[in-house]
């Protein structure tokens, strides 16, 4: 089995099981990704917020 992704496009992608899981990036931030058993089990996003020039977050 083949897979295309397109290389112009920022992206992590996670091939498990014979499928394919796109992960898409954020502005800010960042992604753990937690294994389990050689697998990946989840993955945690968290994402960073600036101060500089907020009045409301």
């Amino acid at each position: 089995m083949k897979a295309n992704i397109d290389l112009k496009e920022n992206a992590i992608y996670i091939v498990q099981n014979e499928k394919m899981i796109k992960v898409t990036p954020k502005e800010h931030g960042k992604d753990l990704i937690i294994w389990k058993n050689g697998k990946v089990l989840d993955i945690d996003r968290s994402e960073r917020v600036r101060i500089e020039g907020q009045e409301v977050i």
